[in-house]
């Protein structure tokens, strides 16, 4: 099952961290002129980040938002990218936070689920990020092909944004808020998709700059893997991560995108290694992996 895999290389690289290839053009050491440039640098930029990190860290999260912005060689891009990581052995999360009801989600889940190489995204794409705050409607046809996929997904549950509270933290008239509402019907539409390490397909993201809110959902939801955005350049610390995970380090994975994609531009090696992105990129890595060990301790099961 596919979050077992998961698992299993997070216990065998000792590492629960995901670069998030959220390229934007401006990270690029230099902005190409126009759009067709911008997808092609991008793409070049993407495998010299994946080429230095894939023997370190399981997964990356390719953020569909920075590929749609350039148009149709933008998906393109977006497509090689999660084709060349998944070359490299690394867990694909396509970060789209896709959400409709019925036909239309189902449509959503044959784009990102059905493995047709070439044609759709499922070939390539492992895990993918989806909204579920129009109900089971919306998530359930995820769930379905999923299942007939292997495949998982993450649903916003408590998102890393600074109003994320807005809404998330409303109460309920039965007293829950409604990010713990949210965070118990992902625990009932994963309950009968778990794995040997005891995690369902039905994963939540929630975000490291909430670790209060953290605690409580961990509590709630003892069979639901973490997606856990907001280490880095959001303000979290590992610190303030260590209540996504339970005792052996176990049950989720930390993202961090522009602290890893733009380390060459605080880096010496960026001038005395001869231009090595990727060199500086697997340095902020190897940190980052020696921070969350340094709270959570040895990951076993």
């Amino acid at each position: 099952m596919v979050i077992d895999r998961l698992i299993d290389k997070i216990i065998e690289m000792q590492n629960p961290t995901c670069v998030g290839l959220d390229t934007a053009p401006e990270y690029l050491p230099k902005l190409p002129s126009d759009h067709e440039d911008r997808a092609y640098h991008i793409y070049r930029f993407n495998q010299e980040i994946i080429g230095y990190i894939y023997e370190i860290v399981p997964a990356v999260k390719v953020q569909i938002a920075y590929y749609e912005a350039l148009g149709v060689k933008g998906m393109e891009c977006f497509k090689k990218t999660c084709a060349y990581a998944k070359e490299h052995g690394l867990f694909v999360i396509a970060d789209c936070k896709r959400n409709d009801i019925g036909a239309t989600a189902e449509q959503y889940a044959k784009a990102y689920f059905l493995e047709e190489l070439g044609v759709r995204y499922g070939g390539y794409v492992d895990l993918l990020t989806v909204n579920g705050y129009l109900g089971s409607d919306g998530i359930l046809p995820f769930v379905k092909a999923a299942k007939e996929n292997d495949k998982g997904m993450f649903v916003l549950v408590k998102t890393s944004n600074p109003s994320s509270g807005e809404l998330q933290n409303l109460k309920l008239a039965d007293g829950r808020t409604v990010y713990e509402c949210m965070g118990d019907m992902v625990e009932k539409w994963g309950e009968d998709t778990c794995g040997k390490y005891g995690y369902s397909r039905v994963g939540a993201v929630v975000g490291a700059t909430y670790p209060e809110e953290a605690k409580v959902l961990r509590a709630r939801m003892p069979h639901s893997f973490f997606l856990v955005p907001g280490y880095g350049a959001q303000g979290a610390n590992a610190e303030m991560l260590r209540h996504c995970f339970k005792e052996g380090g176990m049950g989720a994975i930390v993202n961090n995108s522009r602290g890893i994609l733009c380390a060459y531009q605080k880096s010496d090696k960026w001038q005395n290694y001869g231009h090595r992105i990727g060199l500086c990129a697997r340095d902020a890595a190897l940190k980052m992996k020696e921070d969350l060990l340094s709270v959570l301790g040895e990951i076993h099961a």
